[in-house]
């Protein structure tokens, strides 16, 4: 079992490499990859000894109003869900909760943690925001005066849970804006689903899909941290309001993100990029048995 972040970004690095390696042994490998044509059309052809092949996005059908409602697994929940956030969801105004979630690697430092619970509290706007269970519990076991200092506020506005199902609060009609570290799930679930985003990378890919996301799909901002790296509440705030305040730019952001959702949902139609895509492939891998 690796103990750190660090440890798994090293056997993740690892593992892509041995990857690569594999690959290179053949001629013109096909690659499928979870994305489709155009969103990434330049990216896609941008290595010539490999054929990428979009595939995405891979999304259960009922997320991209698909016609099997009951489509919406990835394949069994790995986590325990809270109970009650789709309630306190449904008790919201169209487009105006605020839903923080950093995925399920990366631990903030508490100064951080602070920040943003400051600019979630200056920004008035109800948030669902996901902290993890054993974040909560390293809370937990501190001295009073390490924890996060406004909590009870907090609660009081928001909502915070442990894990929650993503593609079910990115579907709501109640959100409005989601904060995130830009991870390649994160980043091509709220493309499908039509929502803003606010961009908070921290490593990895996470800095190019914040750049893609705000200065070529233009469907979000990224926050600016100080000059000790950290994103200071009024800036959190700042950039919320960018994308929910309804003037022009958050209206010229909506705008992009619905084009950018047709554009998903309609690559996994049944005539569709990626849909044909993964049809050809396997009709070529069929055709050599």
């Amino acid at each position: 079992m690796l103990p750190n972040c660090s440890e798994r970004y090293s056997f993740a690095l690892t593992t892509f490499k041995e990857q690569l390696e594999a690959l290179d042994v053949e001629t013109k490998p096909k690659v499928l990859v979870n994305t489709f044509d155009s969103l990434e059309s330049n990216a896609l052809k941008a290595i010539d000894k490999y054929e990428l092949i979009g595939v995405g996005p891979l999304i259960p059908s009922a997320f991209l109003g698909g016609k099997d409602p009951s489509d919406t697994s990835f394949g069994g929940d790995l986590f325990q869900k809270s109970d009650d956030y789709i309630e306190w969801l449904n008790s919201k105004p169209e487009s105006s909760v605020v839903y923080v979630s950093f995925g399920s690697l990366l631990r903030l430092p508490k100064a951080q943690m602070e920040e943003i619970a400051k600019g979630l509290l200056d920004s008035s706007r109800p948030f669902l925001w996901v902290i993890r269970d054993n974040e909560k519990a390293n809370e937990e076991k501190k001295e009073d005066d390490e924890r996060l200092s406004c909590m009870e506020e907090l609660e009081k506005v928001g909502r915070i849970v442990p894990w929650c199902s993503q593609l079910e609060v990115l579907t709501h009609p109640s959100l409005g804006c989601f904060v995130t570290h830009c991870g390649w799930n994160s980043t091509l679930e709220s493309i499908s689903c039509g929502i803003p985003v606010v961009a908070f990378p921290h490593w990895t890919d996470q800095g190019t899909n914040a750049k893609l996301i705000e200065d070529v799909w233009r469907t979000g901002v990224r926050v600016r941290g100080n000059e000790d790296g950290v994103v200071e509440s009024s800036e959190i705030r700042r950039c919320i309001e960018e994308v929910m305040d309804g003037r022009e730019k958050s209206r010229k952001l909506r705008e992009n993100t619905e084009k950018w959702k047709d554009l998903a949902r309609e690559a996994m139609e049944e005539n569709g990029c990626s849909n044909k895509n993964l049809k050809a492939f396997f009709d070529e891998i069929g055709a050599g048995f």
